[in-house]
Formats: C-alpha cells, sequence, structure tokens
C-alpha cells in the first residue's frame, strides 16, 4: 500500500490531529527530490519544500543542496563577528539589524548567509516576504553579507560572489580563516585571509586582510578590527 492510501486509512482510523500530520507528510514526501533526479526547483518550490529537519539547504541555480554542517571554530567567528557589527550598530545608533536566520532570495537561488547586516527601513518599505517568512530579495535591504569559508569554499569564492553582486549587495566579505580557498583567489601560498568585495558601478573590487590589518568597510567606516581578531574570534587573544 502506497504512502498516500495509508495515510487515507489511517486518517479513518485516527481522526485530527493525526490525519493532517500525515496529510502535509504525504506533500512534503511527494516534494523530496529523488536520487539522480534533474528536476529544477523554483525558488518558492523550494521553499513549500524546505523540511524543518534540523539541516540547513540552499537552492543554487535550482538544485536543492544540502549545506554540511560547521565546525564549533566556524560557529565561534561568525558568532565573534555577528557580536562586533552588533556593538558597532548599537554605538552608532545604526538603523540596521543582524537576524539570526535570513534566506536571501535570487531568482532560482536560496542562500542563507553566516552574517548577514539588514537596512529596517528598507526591509519594511521593500521587503514584502520578510515578516512571515524570513525572506529577502532585494540587494538594497543588505548593506553588508559575510560568509565563513567552510569545505565548501568555490561557492563563497564564485557561485555566491556572481550573485551577490548581480542582486546589488553593497559589501560582501569572505572570512577564510584556515586558508582554504583557490590560490587565485587567496594566492600563493595560501594564507588566512579576509576578502572585502565593494560594489562600485556595479561590480565588486576586492581588498584583502591578514594577520594584523585593520578591515577596512564603508558599511562600516569607524570599525576597529583586524583579521587576526576575526581568526581567532576574540579582540584580546
Amino acid at each position: 500500500m502506497g504512502l498516500e492510501k495509508q495515510s487515507q486509512a489511517l486518517a479513518f482510523l485516527f481522526p485530527t490531529p493525526y490525519s493532517l500530520f500525515m496529510s502535509e507528510l504525504v506533500k512534503m514526501v511527494n516534494l523530496l527530490p529523488t536520487q539522480g533526479e534533474s528536476k529544477l526547483y523554483s525558488f518558492d518550490e523550494f521553499i513549500a519544500w524546505y523540511p524543518h529537519d534540523g539541516k540547513r539547504y540552499e537552492l543554487h541555480d535550482g538544485i536543492i543542496i544540502e549545506m554540511p554542517k560547521p565546525t564549533g571554530m566556524h560557529s565561534d567567528v561568525a558568532g565573534f563577528i555577528a557580536g562586533i557589527l552588533f556593538m558597532e550598530i548599537l554605538r552608532l545608533k545604526l538603523p540596521f539589524s543582524i537576524p539570526k536566520e535570513c534566506i536571501v532570495a535570487i531568482e532560482n537561488s536560496s542562500y542563507e548567509p553566516d552574517v548577514i547586516v539588514l537596512d529596517k527601513n528598507q526591509v519594511q518599505q521593500n521587503e514584502p516576504r520578510w515578516q512571515k517568512e524570513s525572506i529577502i530579495i532585494r540587494g538594497d535591504s543588505i548593506p553588508l553579507i559575510i560568509e565563513v569559508v567552510f569545505t565548501n569554499w568555490s561557492d563563497d569564492y564564485a557561485l555566491k560572489m556572481d550573485e551577490y553582486e548581480y542582486l546589488g549587495i553593497r559589501e560582501y566579505w569572505i572570512v577564510d580563516y584556515l586558508g582554504l580557498g583557490g590560490r587565485k583567489f587567496i594566492g600563493n601560498p595560501k594564507r588566512p585571509t579576509v576578502s572585502v568585495y565593494q560594489l562600485i558601478n556595479g561590480e565588486y573590487e576586492v581588498s584583502q586582510f591578514r594577520n594584523d590589518e585593520r578591515i577596512i568597510s564603508t558599511v562600516f567606516p569607524e570599525l576597529n578590527l583586524t583579521a587576526q581578531q576575526i581568526f581567532l574570534g576574540s579582540l584580546w587573544s
């Protein structure tokens, strides 16, 4: 007996809320991508499919990708950056926020950045899907987006860089605290590097920072933070 018929039989024996649960389960299973499936998903199909199973997924040009679970150090670095930027926002009374969760939609792609800074005024005026779905669709709502490099470094340096540039995101940082990126991106020999991409005339131009070099940001021009402090996840180490 197929899952749908089983759910119908069980719904008869066990009325709501069990029947409602099984109905939703059938819908989710029908949307699940199967191994070797060539179907490309739209953004809205991806959102409808997205399971709440504790894992992270992104949509890359219509293909559903399960994201690797970050290490403790990766989480420490991302959390440290978010904390420092939050203090800067408070100090300068900027109309920005750093949400815990945010989905950035770019045509048939969907990304969940490690750190994202939103312009609250722009979000309130121009983001109809934010309040109920935590979805951002406009680049001018995002002053800054940050990815902390993990094993899938090529996504950060190539795919996401192109997509964030296309959307018109003002500034994009790639924090490569282990020096994992390709040599054409971080040089030879490979070293821990913070790459800051700034949007100038519609295209990204990159500046790179290492060791005790101070990060230069147009979004946070008074920021007093070095690359080494980011890599260590501490202001005092």
